[in-house]
Order: C-alpha cells, then sequence, then structure tokens
C-alpha cells in the first residue's frame, strides 16, 4: 500500500571511504530506483578523515542521472560557503538538464573547517555564513537566464545571461542545513525551499525525537509567514516494511515531508546497504 503522499522517501549516502567507489554508487543507486525509494542523495567533500578518499559528488550524481529515470537526486548538503557561486550555478543547471529536473540542491556552511584552512579558506563561522547567504542569492539570480548583478561583501557579479538555465522553474529546489536548536540556519532555510536539519545532541545513531522536529518545523513556519509549501527532510534509520512505518509517522505528523535513509559505514558494509535498498522503502501493511 502506497504510503501517505505527503512523505517520500531517499536513500541517503555518502560517497566516501568504503562507499568512494563509483561501482558502489551505481549499484546502490540504481537498486533504490528499482526498489521505490523516490530519491537518492549524496554528501559534499573534499577531504575526509582517516585520508579516506572522497568520491566527487558531481560527477557521481552525473553518473546516476544517466542510468536512472525517476528518482530525485541531490547533495545533502553541498558546501556552498566554500565554492563559487557561478560554478555551482552551472553545475547544478547542467545537472538538473541531464537528469530531466531531478535534481535537488543542498547548501550549508561546510561541516569540517580543514576543508577551508587546508585550501588557504577562512573558516571562521560568521564569514562562511556571509559567503553563503551572497551565494545562494548569486546562484538564484543567474538562473534566471536574464543579465544580472550583484554587489556584496563578497562576491561581486556583471554576468550576461547564463545559459541553460535549469529546467525545474522558477529554480532548483534549495534545502538548506543546520543543526537545530542553533536559529540562524533556520532563519536561512525559511527563505528558500527546504530544510535538512541535524540537531546538536543526536547523531548517527539516533535521530532527533519527533517533538524537536514539530518545534523546528513551528520556528521556519513562522519565518515564513504560515507559508506551508516547504521541504522538511531528515536523515534516519528504519526498520523494513510497516515497522519502519512505525519509526516514521510521528516525524510525518510533526511536518515531515522526505525521510532520508541514512546508510553508510556505521551500519555496515555496501552489501549491507545494499541489502536495506532492495528491501525498498517503509510501508503501510
Amino acid at each position: 500500500m502506497a504510503l501517505d503522499d505527503h512523505v517520500r522517501f531517499a536513500v541517503g549516502v555518502p560517497n566516501v571511504g568504503p562507499y568512494a567507489d563509483p561501482e558502489a554508487q551505481l549499484a546502490l543507486s540504481t537498486a533504490a530506483e528499482g526498489a521505490g525509494w523516490d530519491g537518492y542523495f549524496l554528501w559534499d567533500h573534499i577531504l575526509y578523515p582517516e585520508d579516506w578518499p572522497v568520491l566527487d559528488p558531481w560527477v557521481a550524481l552525473s553518473a546516476i542521472a544517466a542510468r536512472t529515470n525517476r528518482l530525485v537526486l541531490g547533495l545533502l548538503v553541498a558546501g556552498v560557503a566554500r565554492a563559487l557561486p557561478w560554478e555551482v550555478a552551472k553545475r547544478a543547471a547542467s545537472l538538473d538538464r541531464l537528469s530531466g529536473g531531478r535534481l535537488i540542491l543542498g547548501a550549508g556552511l561546510g561541516s569540517r573547517p580543514e576543508e577551508f584552512t587546508a585550501f588557504g579558506q577562512p573558516a571562521d563561522p560568521r564569514g562562511r555564513a556571509e559567503r553563503l547567504d551572497e551565494a545562494l542569492e548569486v546562484i538564484d539570480g543567474l538562473w534566471s537566464g536574464a543579465p544580472y548583478s550583484f554587489q556584496g561583501k563578497h562576491f561581486t557579479i556583471a554576468s550576461p545571461p547564463m545559459h541553460p538555465v535549469p529546467l525545474q522553474r522558477p529554480r532548483i529546489p534549495i534545502w538548506v542545513g543546520g543543526r537545530w536548536p542553533n536559529r540562524p540556519p533556520f532563519r536561512r532555510a525559511a527563505r528558500w525551499d527546504g530544510v535538512v536539519p541535524t540537531h546538536a545532541s543526536y547523531g548517527k545513531g539516533k535521530t532527533m525525537p519527533p517533538d524537536d522536529l514539530r518545534e523546528l518545523v513551528a520556528f521556519v513556519q513562522r519565518q515564513r509567514g504560515g507559508d506551508r509549501s516547504f521541504d522538511v527532510a531528515l536523515e534516519g534509520r528504519t526498520p523494513e516494511g510497516a515497522e519502519g512505518w512505525r519509526v516514521v509517522e510521528p516525524y510525518r505528523a510533526a511536518g515531515l515531508t522526505w525521510w532520508i535513509e541514512a546508510l553508510g559505514w556505521w551500519r555496515g558494509d555496501v552489501s549491507t546497504a545494499l541489502g536495506r535498498v532492495r528491501s525498498g522503502p517503509p510501508s503501510v501493511s
């Protein structure tokens, strides 16, 4: 039986360490489409601890787009604060076209300061937040397909129309990452199309409780003036079948629109992840 139309289910997979193998990513993503998942999301890193390999997510998602037809694809979340916004705008628009309009752009400050300092960029959180806010405005402006000018603290733009524009209009959905209960990222998220929260007190082993998500959603809705056309995506862990739906239901009631099944080395190797993907998303019995 199909689930509530207001909840969609995705697979979230790291593209680092043992999951940095391109063939593994293709196997997982094609299995996800075949098993009825709605989306497939990768991380965005340049470096990772223990000198683990890191597969470029834009390249990986392009290959996945070419092998799939239905899956929503995205980065959760792209380190937009350490990137050049015109390059992000170009890559995202190109990938949106390649995928037939299936891209979501998650955006955040970047979780690892060494990915800034190793390449001579400042890593202070305030500066990263300023860069992210300016970059998102620039990306959105460049996607318009019209001449675009911008004057900010970090970026100055005077661009002719940049083509191709994204297939999705008025833009590729932008979901902003943030760590609750820190409020500024969620004020930022309220200006865009969705939010991907984590929680300061919870990590890979435990998802934030539904009541915390409800409080977060209410905060964002107040910032948006009550507009409910907004995605709320949360990573977590479910067992197979109806037991999985029992895990998700309280989050759906709290305002969740996307459940992202977080898979990675903390849950097992690639073959274990492949087995969970093939078993499909939670279902109502």
